[in-house]
């Protein structure tokens, strides 16, 4: 922990309820997400007043993170549109939740924001933490928005009545697949930003000062996220990322004997991101030459109807010893299965109902799942344990019960196995059929990796380092 830390500060506590919300978000956090990677939480400070300054990719699921990788009680600014509904306000201010007015949602209500100041330097003289989300809206983009300077504002604000008491830590979010089930995901906390040395400058000019603390706010959660300047920019390092971050996974395995949990993808992705800006600088034609490659490569996807992994696979062609392996696991597993998807189709199905029918933006679609499997889940395993308990006797429903979560990520790790078996057979028999069109989809893909190989080999000697 920074030096600079007051490591005498009363330690902030949780109290009942927001402790008993935080185990439940805890506990679907750990069955929605594969993995829940937590990066430096040592920054925040136990106790004392900090704010929280963190991106938004992913609506409300943003908060349950943040909440439940630090063991503090996190008072996180709400836009005041959630609060209009009674019971919904009731569970927010129980939560801690601060409302703040936006103009898009309250243009005639701005005025009440000298109140969430007030609530907020009220929350900070008590030694608590509040945490913002100064892009002021969730969004799909592989970048941070330009932020707003509210939280340079309270930052300066209470500083200025108490200088050096505020720690400001910078927080990024990074999905590895924003809507899917059993993603990945990295919640980075990044050092802290000093304010004291912003306070004489803001006494002469409040306004220069804002916006000078607000760039540094800016640069801090950049630093802790994958960040695409331009959105144009954005599709190409996707597709980079899609076609080529498996083989630099494989390339750590094999050279520096990394697990797959060792590596940082979120680094990976950076690295992308740093050399196709390079490039974009120093070799524009390349780059260009680069992405005209990979959308014929994504034609000629589309015009057989074949996916990437397969044609990868097909280029890999796993030793027979694997591929016994694999289909044993497959025949093994089948009875698995047909249990855990038979006792889990409506909890999971349902949700992604809900979810496409309710997501008014890509950034809504985790959250309705998320939320609508909190309800469902439980409401049908509860529903079938009861139907088991009547059928076999209390014993035979609490073996049912333990089972029910292990069966169903089984049950979905052999669900998307299988997607990718048939994904893999489509191509075996487009290979009996058409041969010419497998030789051209498997020669375009080595000639595409061969490019992107050299261009980073020719971006780590132009660099003089490895960022890979």
């Amino acid at each position: 922990m920074s030096a600079s830390v007051d490591t005498g500060a009363r330690r902030d506590t949780m109290d009942g309820f927001y402790r008993a919300v935080r185990a439940v978000g805890r506990f679907w956090l750990w069955f929605f997400f594969r993995s829940v990677d937590i990066r430096h939480p040592e920054r925040v400070p136990a106790g004392g007043p900090v704010l929280l300054c963190i991106n938004h990719p992913n609506n409300f699921i943003d908060s349950l993170l943040v909440g439940g990788a630090i063991p503090r009680k996190v008072h996180y600014l709400a836009t005041a549109a959630l609060f209009r509904n009674r019971v919904v306000a009731r569970f927010l201010r129980a939560c801690g939740a601060i409302p703040v007015y936006r103009k898009q949602d309250d243009p005639d209500k701005m005025e009440r924001n000298a109140g969430t100041f007030e609530a907020c330097f009220k929350a900070f003289g008590e030694g608590r933490l509040v945490a913002i989300y100064p892009e002021g809206t969730t969004h799909a983009e592989v970048r941070v928005q330009r932020i707003k300077t509210g939280a340079a504002r309270l930052a300066l604000g209470y500083e200025a009545e108490r200088p050096g008491a505020l720690r400001v830590v910078p927080v990024g979010l990074n999905f590895d697949a924003r809507k899917s089930f059993r993603g990945r995901v990295l919640v980075s906390f990044g050092p802290l930003i000093p304010v004291t040395p912003y306070l004489e400058a803001y006494r002469r000019d409040p306004v220069k000062t804002v916006e000078a603390l607000t760039d540094a706010i800016q640069w801090g959660i950049e630093a802790e996220v994958v960040h695409v300047e331009r959105i144009d920019e954005s599709r190409l390092v996707t597709a980079v990322q899609e076609l080529y971050r498996d083989q630099l996974v494989r390339e750590l395995r094999e050279e520096r004997g990394l697990a797959e949990r060792q590596i940082d993808l979120v680094r990976l992705s950076r690295a992308i991101v740093d050399s196709t800006n390079y490039f974009k600088r120093h070799d524009p034609e390349r780059v260009e030459r680069i992405w005209q490659s990979i959308q014929s490569y994504r034609a000629l996807l589309a015009e057989y109807r074949v996916k990437d992994e397969a044609v990868r696979a097909r280029l890999e062609r796993r030793r027979p010893r694997q591929r016994i392996r694999r289909g044993w696991e497959a025949i093994v597993g089948f009875p698995l299965f047909l249990y855990g998807a038979t006792v889990n189709f409506l909890p999971y199905w349902i949700p992604r109902w809900v979810a496409r029918r309710m997501s008014h933006k890509e950034t809504d679609y985790a959250t309705w799942r998320f939320l609508t499997a909190m309800l469902a889940t439980p409401l049908f395993w509860a529903l079938e344990t009861w139907i088991v308990a009547r059928l076999a006797g209390p014993a035979a429903a609490l073996v049912f019960a333990l089972s029910l979560p292990l069966a169903g990520v089984l049950a979905y790790r052999y669900w998307v196995g299988a997607g990718r078996l048939r994904s893999r057979l489509r191509f075996g028999a487009l290979a009996l059929t058409r041969e010419y069109a497998v030789r051209r989809l498997t020669t375009e893909r080595q000639a595409l990796i061969a490019e992107l190989e050299r261009a980073k080999n020719d971006y780590l000697t132009a660099t003089k380092g490895s960022s890979f």
